[in-house]
């Protein structure tokens, strides 16, 4: 299949045709009515950047280095559950582009693929990423297993006291471990490439809950995660010895005290809109984050990106380094690694466009006054 990616919505209305129903819209889905992902992008719409003129852009770095590491790109891959589902195979394409193009990959608790396999595959690029049921000891496992494969980078995720509802999910039967009833097994017999190649490799498994989990029990993806509260971050943070990033933060209050318990970055995001549909946009509370811990606390960031010129702009913003879930499934779902790699270099070749647009030629020294709109710049370098 000749396939080819101008934009972010090309990879995703190709994956929409190739992937079963069921399993394009538990990638594409959302809290809700979906109004929160929606507004994540049309955010970046209403911040505009300031062309400048005249300064020699003709060699451009696009390097940027965040938490002891120096990445080719100021981009990584989010932390995504079962990521396999966009394609068989999907975690290892992930983690063979990170390290191709070396950029962080962070494997999701609820990722296909192992703690150890990953960490083999992707190397010194591979971030681990927690959640924490209702079991702390089985938590502190994982991350011993972390520890040991040799993660250097633990991001802990607390926006998921319980999963939202996604009305998605609901009408298609969607569950984890899936599920196979007769509407499910017509969605996936009319998608028979996708299906063919699953049988094939293999269901898609919680790999890293399954090996944790005791014997004979099963995961419940809709059992609580409400443990996860400030003693909790206490004690990990007395037990982690490497770079520890706490995400899904999007209250100015909780950046301050998580900076505070001695945390080495925020990751703020929305978690793309699939949690709280009523909460403020990514970029928004970025803004008032970055004026809250000043200029040289470390902020990641996700949530609405589907452009390099949106990477930009969450890096004038206030953001150190961008990563993105969602486009990076929809290019697998649509062409496997030809789709990846499609996606990540008109990534790049975006960004390093609209640098030199805006009059710089070093990805690091973008900043507030790459803004245009005089209220966000004012916002931006508050505090």
């Amino acid at each position: 299949m000749s396939l080819s990616i101008l934009n972010v919505e090309d990879a995703r209305k190709a994956a929409r045709k190739r992937l079963p129903r069921m399993i394009f819209d538990y990638i594409d889905g959302a809290a809700g009515t979906e109004r929160l992902n929606a507004l994540n992008q049309s955010v970046f719409d209403t911040c505009r950047l300031q062309p400048r003129v005249l300064v020699n852009v003709e060699n451009r770095r696009l390097s940027k280095t965040i938490l002891g590491q120096t990445f080719d790109l100021p981009f990584g891959i989010s932390p995504m559950g079962m990521c396999n589902l966009a394609w068989p195979g999907a975690d290892f394409m992930l983690a063979d582009a990170a390290a191709r193009h070396n950029i962080p990959v962070c494997l999701s608790t609820m990722g296909s693929s192992t703690i150890e396999d990953m960490r083999n595959r992707a190397g010194d690029n591979c971030w681990f990423q927690l959640y924490v049921g209702a079991s702390v000891s089985e938590a502190m496992n994982l991350v011993d297993r972390a520890e040991k494969a040799g993660y250097t980078h633990l991001i802990l995720s607390v926006d998921v006291p319980v999963v939202a509802q996604r009305q998605r999910d609901v009408r298609n039967g969607f569950k984890a471990p899936l599920q196979i009833g007769p509407r499910q097994f017509i969605d996936f017999a009319t998608h028979p490439v996708w299906s063919v190649s699953s049988l094939l490799k293999g269901v898609p498994k919680l790999a890293n809950i399954e090996q944790n989990a005791p014997d004979g029990e099963k995961f419940n993806r809709d059992a609580g995660r409400g443990a996860t509260d400030w003693s909790f971050l206490e004690k990990l943070r007395a037990r982690w010895p490497h770079q520890l990033i706490i995400k899904g933060v999007m209250s100015v209050d909780d950046a301050v005290k998580i900076k505070e318990f001695g945390a080495d970055a925020v990751y703020v995001s929305n978690h793309g809109g699939r949690q709280l549909e009523s909460a403020p946009t990514a970029l928004e509370a970025l803004v008032n984050i970055r004026a809250a811990v000043g200029d040289h606390y470390p902020l990641l960031f996700d949530s609405g990106i589907r452009s390099g010129e949106s990477v930009v702009k969450a890096l004038a913003c206030g953001a150190d380094f961008v990563f993105m879930g969602r486009p990076f499934s929809y290019a697998i779902g649509a062409g496997q690694q030809n789709g990846l790699q499609q996606l990540i270099e008109l990534f790049s070749r975006e960004i390093s466009s609209v640098i030199a647009q805006l009059g710089y030629s070093d990805i690091e020294k973008i900043n507030a006054f790459c803004l245009a709109d005089s209220q966000m710049l004012s916002n931006a370098q508050r505090g």
